[in-house]
């Protein structure tokens, strides 16, 4: 075994695992990044190999569904969808029932993560206005953009993946994904609004940041519905390939008199895109010098054998929460195999990402945003709502992908 490889492998999914190097302000993009680039340094890949490591349909794809989200962004659509909703909402029940509804319906064809970032701050002004607590909104809003985005193949990060890399169709998945994802939100609702209950108006003002968010640009707004329609719809009843529907869809929104380019472009989460190269290429070290493969084959003597979907299904979750869910499905997609390996796999890591709060960039995006408007959510209040949507909905799925076998 190449004990130099090893190393950066244990090394960079150690650093996975905490977040961070101790001593170093580095996140896990910067340290997948780090890894890859002491693969190289190492000889353990050339530069020419290093970049042929890189999984280009993936990162094409996940480039162009971001600059999609971006249009909706700098459209204003967040904003004037937020400010629908608290009007149609006479109760903080029924508020909460949108926001999980529009979150997760949002989320299933655009980027979850940019729908945590653009919704949380003006969540939190609609919840001070009306003097409500916060808290279970924001805790919605992560936990259904997660859930809802596991309904579609462009939902997600990991989903993305797993789709490039199985070669997954989009159509056959949606039968996999929506019907858990749809019982999931109801579950997320149920369980928010039971915990809750009568306790949902605030009795300490929160500090807000007043950063304005884009006015709302009826046009653009509208441009944008139509290219993400018929990108989805391309997904849907052709085979053209999506990484090349993707860009083709970004660089017709791209073409505008009135956005600038470098605002579209500089929405794209270029942290995830480094995350995904770093890995790609770390991976690819690994898989050469057979880490992995032994990594399998001991997991399969243990009678742990990832090719059976119950097996995958269990260990999936314990994996992304680990590490988080890209990582996770990255370490695990060699070993999957069989028709249910890419539902599986999407899934269970998807549904598992409402665990913790590292165990999707969804999370941590809500939490970051609240804490910027002065609205704290710790560990302890997040595992409150997130293991019971987690174990509630991992279970749908698993009645589900069983019914499907």
């Amino acid at each position: 075994m190449d004990l130099p490889v090893l190393a950066i492998f244990v090394l960079v999914y150690a650093g996975m695992i905490l977040g961070e190097i101790p001593g170093l302000a580095l996140d896990r993009s910067g340290i997948a990044l780090l890894g890859a680039i002491a693969i190289i340094a190492s000889g353990r890949l050339s530069p020419s190999e290093a970049w042929l490591a890189i999984d280009i349909p993936t990162t094409a794809l996940l480039f162009g569904l971001m600059v999609i989200s971006a249009q909706f962004r700098l459209g204003g659509f967040y904003g004037e969808v937020v400010r629908r909703i608290a009007a149609r909402a006479a109760s903080p029940q029924r508020l909460l029932l949108w926001v999980v509804l529009v979150a997760g319906a949002l989320s299933a064809v655009l980027a979850n993560d940019i729908v945590c970032l653009a919704m949380a701050p003006l969540l939190i002004e609609v919840c001070v206005r009306r003097g409500l607590i916060p808290l279970p909104y924001l805790l919605a809003l992560a936990c259904a953009s997660n859930v809802g985005s596991a309904a579609t193949l462009i939902g997600n990060p990991q989903n993305m993946l797993v789709a490039q890399s199985l070669q997954l169709s989009f159509a056959g998945y949606l039968v996999d994904g929506a019907p858990p994802a749809v019982l999931g939100l109801a579950i997320t609702w149920l369980i928010i609004r039971s915990q809750w209950r009568d306790r949902w108006h605030a009795d300490a003002e929160v500090r807000l940041d007043r950063r304005k968010p884009p006015p709302f640009d009826a046009w653009q707004t509208a441009k944008g519905l139509v290219v993400v329609t018929l990108t989805v719809l391309i997904f849907l009843f052709t085979a053209w390939p999506r990484e090349v529907v993707a860009l083709t869809a970004a660089g017709v929104l791209l073409l505008s008199r009135r956005t600038a380019s470098r605002e579209m472009i500089g929405l794209v989460d270029w942290h995830l895109l480094v995350l995904f190269i770093g890995l790609f290429v770390l991976n690819e070290a690994v898989d050469r010098a057979g880490v992995l493969a032994r990594l399998y084959a001991g997991l399969r003597a243990a009678g742990v054998d990832l090719a059976n979907p119950a097996w995958l299904f269990a260990v999936t979750p314990i994996v992304g929460n680990l590490v988080s869910n890209v990582p996770g499905v990255m370490l695990l997609l060699p070993a999957s195999s069989g028709p249910l390996a890419g539902p599986t796999l999407a899934l269970a890591s998807t549904f598992a990402g409402n665990l913790i709060i590292v165990g999707s960039i969804a999370n941590i995006i809500v939490v970051e945003e609240a804490a910027r408007q002065g609205v704290a959510i710790d560990w302890r209040a997040h595992a409150r709502v997130g293991v019971p949507v987690t174990l509630a909905t991992l279970a749908i799925a698993a009645a589900w992908l069983w019914l499907r076998a």
